[in-house]
């Protein structure tokens, strides 16, 4: 069970990787290094990257002279090494829906795979194996960090399944825990009591308890008032939640953060979607330096849209969402969102009837996005660089692939040419979690490897998703919850004839 014999294996791998690792050498790679004056990359080739202990201590264009005597030689020849992305949007817990949502929109998702509707299918071990699944996969893909909003918060042991499973992964996870009226019998009392009871109790090198609410544009003023508090009075690391206007009606947009004294802090706030942000609320985030979470694939997946992230990416960082549906890596959202917004701004002047005489977003800005951005949102400058004293997060990419042989930019070969395929080491806080394309599960001696992390899940998933598939859709007729109505969307037409050929789901 998780609960004992996950806990102390997991601390028990984490203390053995910690005692066996000497200092790291990644050297004769192409390094994506970060310049703090210029706010740049920095490429240094032929490069030498020192790691000792959980920090970067020394990047240089030739090997370091003061190097440890238990130092460990990694080639990486023709190689390309970059800082781990950060994702500031995910649900983990929702692993065991794989393939379930391929066609779904937002408001079907509510009823159907959601906080509140998902609850009566769930144990406290699938939160736990689903949790632990996703986060290796997110490590797979070259996600060393994770701002996961934690919302199967049902329960005390469905809260601590999923904390302990962020621990376990040995991802970096900021693990926001929801305070929300669940449908069970949780109550918000006893939910601010367990956040205190886990957030004084927990002790990881890599995850951290934060705050996840929804109730900042809606909740009563005496739930808003005991959030605020618990964040001032435990110097929370983030707090987060959905924002979503225009028809949905939801809030929690930067004016509802500022109306509760939250957003002009030193507690980094994080909006995901934010969609349809206002133009007051893009000047709250800059004179607060607060951010949002852009998360493109879901946005254009569901159907709430971005029409307004393009405006505000000076504050704004690259989110994942509901992975269960779509990709689960940043690099994908990154290369989504870039071309998106090329597309905007070209159409302002293809409109015109005029020829864009220039692209309007590089591959570097998107770069800074998918890593630095993110540790900024975050408020953690040592994370999403690679500078001597940023935290030991990093990504070794195979530069002889055949998606990348011939690259000359770095930069633009992972942007627009990579795949995780690419991806050979991932180290996230001076620790190899994964290596020569390999997961590394249990290296410990926790029995199983991953083999045995699949056969759990895969028992999960089955059960979880023969109920899924047995609950029929929603019909969305009249009005949503907001008010507007529900319209049906033109369907994509690619078979000549009658019908569209839009066909079933294969499940």
């Amino acid at each position: 069970m998780y609960t004992v014999l996950g806990f102390w294996a997991g601390f028990a791998i984490l203390q053995w990787a910690r005692l066996v690792a000497g200092a790291i050498l990644l050297s004769g790679g192409t390094i994506i290094a970060w310049d703090t004056e210029t706010e740049l990359p920095q490429v240094i080739r032929n490069g030498s990257l020192l790691i000792e202990g959980d920090n970067i201590t020394s990047i240089s264009d030739s090997a370091p002279w003061d190097i440890p005597a238990d130092t460990e030689y990694v080639d990486c020849t023709d190689k390309i090494i970059t800082p781990g992305f950060i994702d500031t949007h995910r649900h983990g817990w929702q692993t065991v829906f794989k393939t379930l949502g391929s066609n779904t929109t937002l408001t079907e998702y509510f009823s159907r795979y959601g906080e509140y509707a998902a609850a009566p299918v769930f144990t406290a071990d699938d939160v736990y194996i689903s949790q632990l699944a996703g986060l290796y996969e997110a490590l797979n893909a070259g996600v060393t960090t994770t701002l996961d909003h934690a919302h199967h918060i049902w329960s005390p042991a469905t809260a601590q399944a999923g904390l302990q499973a962020s621990i376990d992964s040995g991802a970096r996870v900021f693990w926001a825990y929801t305070l929300h009226n669940t449908t069970t019998n949780f109550t918000f009392a006893e939910q601010v009591k367990n956040w205190r009871d886990l957030f004084a109790n927990t002790t990881s090198d890599t995850t951290t308890v934060a705050i996840a609410y929804d109730g900042w544009s809606s909740g009563p003023a005496e739930e808003i008032k005991a959030v605020t508090s618990l964040i001032r009075d435990n110097n929370v690391s983030v707090v987060t939640a959905h924002g979503l206007g225009g028809p949905w009606c939801y809030g929690n947009d930067p004016e509802a953060f500022q109306r509760a004294g939250i957003l002009d802090s030193d507690t980094p706030v994080v909006i995901s979607h934010a969609s349809f942000l206002t133009a007051k609320g893009a000047q709250l985030l800059r004179t607060t330096n607060q951010y949002i979470s852009i998360t493109p694939e879901s946005e254009m997946h569901y159907g709430h849209g971005q029409p307004t992230g393009h405006l505000i990416q000076d504050q704004a960082s690259i989110g994942v969402d509901t992975h269960f549906t779509y990709s689960t890596d940043i690099l994908t959202q990154t290369r989504l969102w870039l071309q998106t917004v090329r597309s905007r701004f070209y159409s302002t002047v293809n409109e015109a009837w005029a020829v864009p005489a220039n692209n309007p977003m590089s591959v570097g800005q998107a770069f800074r996005l998918a890593t630095r951005s993110g540790g900024l949102a975050l408020r953690r400058p040592d994370l999403g660089v690679l500078t001597p004293g940023a935290r030991a997060d990093v990504v070794v990419w195979d530069g002889r692939s055949p998606a990348l042989l011939g690259w000359t930019d770095p930069v633009a070969a992972v942007i627009l040419h990579a795949s995780v395929a690419d991806i050979e080491h991932v180290v996230v806080n001076g620790v190899f979690r994964k290596r020569d394309r390999r997961l590394l599960v249990g290296e410990g001696g926790e029995g199983g490897g991953y083999a045995a992390v699949q056969d759990r899940f895969l028992e999960s998933a089955r059960r979880i998703q023969a109920v899924m598939k047995n609950t029929p859709l929603p019909v969305l007729e009249g009005a949503y919850q907001s008010g507007y109505d529900y319209h049906r969307v033109p369907e994509s037409d690619v078979l000549r004839g009658q019908g569209t050929g839009y066909g079933p789901s294969y499940m």
